[in-house]
This record gives structure tokens, C-alpha cells and sequence, in this order.
């Protein structure tokens, strides 16, 4: 005989240590920097930022958009309620930045992919707090 035994309990979500609490916020906030940075000189319009667009050959209007979703992606990744979704859009970008390297500049792709792989670990070890973010949004 075979009993099945279903629970309505929650999950239990494991919160990082001390220690790897701070290194994650280590890496949220060099990750902010460099976001804010590449963002503010894309929005700015850095003769380097504007040269590489216009070699993508798409016009200068996605360099506003990409430099504003990395803005916008850097304060996310500081401000705990938003991080993990910050991390994810911020993933977004650079999948595009990653193929836009590849086929459009033909560069290599390792920086957006090692940014990837920052953004990746802070959405999923910071995914509880989008949890958190859903409930409050449904009551």
C-alpha cells in the first residue's frame, strides 16, 4: 500500500550567511558601478559610445535606451527590494550585448558574458526578495 502525503507548507527559502551577504553586496555594488558608468556614457554621448553604435549600424537611439536600462539596472541592484529583478533585466542587456559582439562588432564576448555570470548569481541568490516583491504586490 502506498500513502501519499501532500503538504500545503511554503517553501523554505535559505537566506545567504553574514559572509556571503557581504560579498554579495560587494558584487551588487562594483556591478552598479560599472553599469552606472557605461550607462551615464552612453546617455552622455562618449565619442567611443556613439562610435561603437554607429558601427552596430542601427542609429544612435539604442545607445539612449541601453544606457538607460543600465542606469536604471545600477540603482536596482542597490536598492534590496528590487536587486534580484535589477539582475535580471540587467541579464537581458548583456545576452544582447554578448550576440551584438559576436555578429554585429565582431568582438569577443567575454566581458558581457562575465558580467552575465555577476548579474546571474546575484538574481539567483537574491530571488526571495522578488518573492517578497510578488506577495506585496498581490495584497
Amino acid at each position: 500500500m502506498s500513502t501519499t502525503v501532500h503538504t500545503n507548507a511554503p517553501a523554505i527559502t535559505r537566506k545567504p550567511g553574514r559572509a556571503s551577504n557581504v560579498g554579495l553586496w560587494v558584487l551588487q555594488a562594483g556591478l552598479a558601478v560599472q553599469f552606472a558608468g557605461g550607462g551615464i556614457m552612453k546617455v552622455t554621448g562618449a565619442p567611443v559610445m556613439v562610435e561603437m553604435f554607429t558601427e552596430i549600424g542601427a542609429g544612435q537611439w539604442p545607445r539612449y535606451v541601453v544606457g538607460v536600462l543600465e542606469i536604471a539596472g545600477a540603482v536596482g541592484l542597490l536598492i534590496p527590494l528590487l536587486s534580484s529583478l535589477a539582475a535580471l533585466g540587467l541579464a537581458a542587456v548583456l545576452v544582447g550585448a554578448a550576440i551584438t559582439n559576436v555578429f554585429l562588432l565582431e568582438e569577443s564576448p567575454w566581458l558581457p558574458l562575465a558580467l552575465l555570470v555577476g548579474v546571474a548569481v546575484i538574481a539567483w541568490a537574491r530571488r526571495s526578495r522578488t518573492s517578497s516583491l510578488v506577495d506585496m504586490l498581490r495584497r
